[in-house]
C-alpha cells in the first residue's frame, strides 16, 4: 500500500471545516492502548502512526474527498471555481466554506466529464455565446475594464441593451415575459425557460445540498453557480430557494455565462457586474410595460403593497420579492420598503416551506426519488448521459458519477417515466 503523506491528512481535515474533535467523532477515531482519541488523531497526522485502510475510507467518507486524494504527493493547490462575484452577507464559517468547496469540486468534475465525453466524440463545439458580450464590449481585454465601463450610466445602457439582445437569441426570439406569463403556473413558466436554455447548451441543474439534508446549503451563501465553459457550461439553481425565484437565477447566471464568467452568485449583491446581472434579468422578466400593469398608492401601507404584489407577481409566475425589487430600481417604493418587503416575504415563505413539507411527509401521493432525481439533474443532463452511454462513450461508473447516483441505480435514473 502506498505510503500516505501525513500533510495530507491535515489538510483533508481542514478544507472539510472540522476540528480535531469533530473528526474524531465523525471518523469514529476512540480511545485505544491508553491513548485518547485526539492523540491518536494528532499521531496520524504527524506521521508517527499510519492510517489504516478502513480509517482512509471513513475519512474519505467525512471529509469528502476521493479515496485516491489520499495517497497525493503533497496537498494540491486551492481551486475555488472562480471568484465571488456577490458580496456575501457577514463572514462564513468554516463548515460553510467547506461545504461550497465540496459543491463546487463535485459539480467541476461532473462538467470535466461532461466536456471529455463530447471531445472523444468529436462533438465539442464552441458556443459563441459564452463570453460574447465581454468580447464585444470591451475585447476581451477583462473584467476590470467592464467595471469601469459599468460605473457610467450611459455605457451601462448600451450594455443592457446588448445583453437583452443577446440573452434573446440564446432562448429564441419567441421567447419573451408575454409567453412566459401565459404559462400556467411558475413551474411550467420556469420549465419553459430552462428548456429553451438547454436546448442552446447550457446544462441546468438544481442543486443545494452535498446528498442530504444535513448539507444543505442556505440561499443567503448561494443561490446559483455558473461554469463558463465554451463547450459544455453548466448553470447550477440552489433548489432550497424558492421555486418563483429559479427563473430569475437562472436569467442571472446566464448573463454570466454571456460575459464568461464562472463563480457562485449568493443572496447580496454589492457589485457593479452582480447589479448589471439582476438588471438585464429583472428586465427580461419584468419589463417597464409589463410593471406599469401594477399600480398602488404611493402612500399604500405595508400590507397593501404585500397584497398587490402578490397577485402581481401570482398572476405573472414570478417571486414577490422580484417584483418588490423591480419597483424599487424604477424608484416606485424606496430602498428601506423594499428590504422590509423582503424579510417579510423571505419569512413567510419559510413558514410556508415548513407547511409543505410536513404535508409532504403525511402525503403517500407524491412524486417518486428517481423521479425527483431526473428533475434535478435535468433533461439536458439525462438526455446526453444517455445517448453517450448507448455509443460507448461514457462507462457506467462515469455516467452514474455525472448524474450524481450509484452506478447500480444508473438505470433507474435512465429509465423514461412511466405515464400516469
Amino acid at each position: 500500500m502506498p505510503e500516505v503523506n501525513p500533510e495530507i491528512l491535515v489538510w483533508a481535515r481542514t478544507t472539510a471545516g472540522l476540528t480535531p474533535q469533530d473528526a474524531v467523532a465523525k471518523v469514529g477515531i476512540r480511545d485505544a492502548w491508553g491513548v485518547s482519541a485526539l492523540d491518536r488523531l494528532m499521531a496520524l497526522e504527524r506521521g508517527d502512526e499510519k492510517p489504516s485502510r478502513p480509517v482512509l475510507v471513513k475519512m474519505a467518507r467525512q471529509y469528502r474527498r476521493p479515496l485516491l486524494a489520499f495517497y497525493l504527493n503533497t496537498p494540491p493547490r486551492r481551486d475555488d471555481g472562480g471568484p465571488d462575484f456577490r458580496t456575501l452577507p457577514g463572514a462564513r464559517s468554516a463548515e460553510t466554506n467547506a461545504l461550497l468547496d465540496a459543491l463546487v469540486r463535485n459539480l467541476q468534475s461532473r462538467q470535466k466529464m461532461v466536456r471529455g465525453a463530447l471531445e472523444a466524440e468529436d462533438e465539442a463545439e464552441p458556443l459563441a455565446f459564452v463570453g460574447s458580450l465581454l468580447r464585444s464590449t470591451v475585447g476581451g481585454a477583462g473584467i476590470d475594464s467592464l467595471r469601469e465601463l459599468l460605473q457610467h450610466d450611459l455605457e451601462t445602457t448600451r450594455l443592457v441593451r446588448r445583453a437583452r439582445v443577446a440573452l434573446d437569441q440564446v432562448l429564441g426570439g419567441d421567447l419573451n415575459a408575454t409567453s412566459y406569463y401565459a404559462q400556467p403556473t411558475t413551474a411550467d413558466a420556469f420549465k419553459l425557460l430552462r428548456s429553451r436554455t438547454e436546448d442552446a447548451g447550457v446544462f441546468v441543474l438544481l442543486k443545494g445540498n452535498l446528498g442530504s439534508h444535513h448539507t444543505a446549503i442556505d440561499v443567503e451563501i448561494f443561490r446559483g453557480l455558473a461554469i463558463a465553459d465554451d463547450v459544455a457550461p453548466f448553470v447550477v439553481i440552489n433548489d432550497n430557494d424558492s421555486k418563483a425565484a429559479w427563473s430569475f437565477t437562472l436569467l442571472h447566471e446566464l448573463i454570466h455565462l454571456l460575459l464568461g464568467q464562472s463563480g457562485f452568485a449568493g443572496a447580496s449583491s454589492g457589485t457593479e457586474i452582480e447589479e448589471f446581472c439582476n438588471h438585464v434579468a429583472g428586465e427580461w422578466l419584468l419589463p417597464a410595460s409589463a410593471l406599469d400593469e401594477l399600480r398602488f398608492e404611493r402612500r399604500s401601507g405595508l400590507e397593501e403593497l404585500q397584497r398587490r404584489i402578490g397577485e402581481f407577481a401570482h398572476s405573472h409566475n414570478l417571486s414577490r420579492t422580484m417584483v418588490a425589487y423591480r419597483l424599487q430600481r424604477a424608484s416606485r417604493i424606496d430602498r428601506p420598503t423594499f428590504e422590509r418587503l423582503q424579510a417579510d416575504f423571505r419569512e413567510q415563505w419559510l413558514q410556508n416551506r415548513a407547511k409543505r413539507r410536513a404535508r409532504a411527509r403525511e402525503s403517500e401521493n407524491g412524486p417518486t426519488y428517481y423521479a425527483i432525481r431526473r428533475h434535478r439533474v435535468g433533461q439536458g443532463l439525462l438526455s446526453f448521459t444517455h445517448r453517450m452511454v448507448g455509443s460507448g462513450a461514457l462507462s457506467t461508473s462515469k455516467a452514474a458519477r455525472i448524474l450524481g447516483v450509484k452506478p447500480a441505480h444508473l438505470g433507474k435514473m435512465l429509465r423514461p417515466p412511466k405515464a400516469r
